[in-house]
């Protein structure tokens, strides 16, 4: 195993396990404000306007923090029957080529969504009157830590000795050789 390619991937799976209990965290306050707001409605005749705006922002982060996830098992969406046909070369290149045009896209979306945030903060949210750029900080902060993510995961794909043999990956917890 080439060591270069190790730590990338170790790294890979550390940052990727902070993202996955950041994920959990916001799904469980996601799951009791819609109870919440299903109690409040139909139960309890509270007027909690609150829940429905708070469930939408942290369905959105969830989502958004998500997709760093799924690029560190190399989920992301790939063409499975014809990639893993391929000689071991090409899919390294192909993976590799993958890795960049992704990259691109979540740099792109990582710049324009800090100007994106920062307008946001000149915009009141409905309910809470905050500024409306906390919620959408989702965007830069979910599409930089895609790039981390790519950046870890395509110098794995560069230095590890065997080429990628699909598009996605060992599931979470199994060990698969580096």
């Amino acid at each position: 195993m080439q060591p270069i390619a190790l730590v990338a991937k170790t790294w890979s799976l550390r940052v990727n396990w902070i993202v996955e209990r950041v994920c959990v965290l916001l799904l469980v306050v996601l799951v009791l404000d819609v109870w919440l707001g299903v109690l409040a409605r139909y139960v309890i005749p509270l007027p909690l306007t609150f829940t429905e705006e708070l469930a939408r922002y942290l369905m959105i982060w969830m989502a958004l923090l998500a997709v760093s996830s799924g690029i560190a098992y190399r989920e992301h969406i790939g063409v499975e029957f014809v990639f893993s046909r391929l000689p071991a070369q090409v899919r390294r290149v192909l993976a590799i080529s993958f890795d960049l045009i992704a990259f691109a896209f979540f740099f792109a979306l990582f710049w324009y969504g800090l100007a994106f945030a920062e307008r946001g903060f000149s915009r009141l949210t409905m309910i809470y009157a905050m500024p409306k750029g906390y919620p959408f900080a989702g965007v830069p902060l979910a599409a930089f830590m895609a790039c981390v993510q790519l950046l870890l995961i395509g110098i794995h794909d560069i230095f590890a000795e065997r080429a990628p043999e699909s598009t996605g990956a060992a599931i979470a917890g199994q060990q698969e050789e580096l």
